[in-house]
């Protein structure tokens, strides 16, 4: 055990609970503006803290661990996915990447079934009318969507996340489940959600009138939903994206959405966050929302003390458990 406390940066700020224990085991530095730290400030910070804590917002690129004179040994990334750092570049520079598995899960597959049904039923289009003082009373045809119950379910990436939706929406809505997954899922296990697996990407998206993306991102899932992927879609299907941004090429969305190739989508995440194209926001018939799949007060404070878990046994020279490179 280390005599003197590691010196660790918080990239943005954090539950306070969780700060608080941060701030008792270690050397705690806040970033107390709360703002994005750019390319410079994140290099400085490898070179000054003996671990860095960063989340999605931070972009980590395997140039940013060049030139020597690092100092820090331990990433404790505040999330599930972390294809905004380059692991294998921190791993070459001598740096541990953890992650946050297993506690977000029921709340990013909550937040995915309330696009699905914000998407399906045209609700934040419904509530910008009220809003805006548009309604003019109820009538047979007004703001038509899409019946949920009963429908099929595509799930592409069958992990825990991908299984709770699988649960929520075949026990909650009746619906068929069907699935694409890299590895082959006991058909026993998946028969506990209701659901079948597919062979190919493709299989599933011609089966789905709602497709949900529950893969992780970068590698060889970026744009795994490309122009050829949507135009398999059934026209009149809806895409949901709580995964990673890069999952979706973004411009080929876009368009479908824009010709009709299908016919909505619910968007929790963006290739460029926090920047989400004009010609997207101009759209009514995608949802939008801000990155809040994991956004709960307890899911937050349990992400943050996984990192807690994970750094401190780091510097006790234990495996850290949620080690990913």
């Amino acid at each position: 055990m280390m005599t003197a406390k590691p010196r660790i940066l918080i990239t943005r700020r954090w539950p306070q609970a969780v700060e608080r224990v941060l701030a008792e085991r270690f050397d705690t530095v806040l970033n107390e503006e709360d703002r994005p730290l750019d390319r410079s400030a994140l290099a400085d910070a490898l070179r000054n803290f003996d671990a860095v804590l960063p989340t999605v917002s931070d972009r980590l690129p395997a140039d940013v661990f060049t030139g020597g004179g690092l100092r820090t040994r331990i990433l404790g990334n505040f999330g599930v996915g972390y294809n905004h750092i380059d692991a294998g570049a921190a791993k070459e520079a001598g740096i541990v990447v953890t992650n946050t598995p297993g506690v977000l899960t029921d709340c990013t597959a909550d937040l995915a079934v309330s696009l699905l049904l914000a998407a399906a039923r045209r609700t934040g289009e419904g509530e910008r009318q009220v809003r805006a003082g548009a309604w003019d009373g109820w009538r047979p045809t007004h703001m038509i969507g899409t019946k949920v119950t009963g429908k099929t379910l595509g799930i592409i990436g069958f992990g825990r996340i991908g299984k709770a939706m699988a649960k929520r929406c075949h026990f909650g809505f009746d619906m068929d489940i069907v699935f694409y997954n890299r590895s082959r899922v006991a058909p026993e296990e998946a028969a506990r959600f209701g659901a079948r697996q597919l062979d190919t990407v493709e299989d599933v998206l011609r089966a789905a009138d709602f497709v949900s993306l529950h893969c992780p991102g970068g590698g060889e899932n970026r744009h795994l939903i490309n122009a050829a992927r949507l135009a398999a879609m059934k026209p009149a299907a809806y895409l949901i994206n709580t995964s990673r941004g890069d999952v979706v090429d973004e411009a080929a969305l876009i368009a479908a959405l824009e010709k009709g190739v299908i016919r909505g989508a619910g968007l929790d995440v963006y290739e460029a966050e926090p920047d989400v194209p004009t010609r997207l926001r101009a759209l009514e018939n995608v949802v939008l929302l801000p990155h809040l799949g994991s956004a709960t007060e307890e899911t937050r404070t349990a992400m943050g003390m996984k990192v807690v878990d994970n750094i401190t046994a780091f510097f006790a020279g234990l495996q850290p458990p949620d080690r990913v490179a």
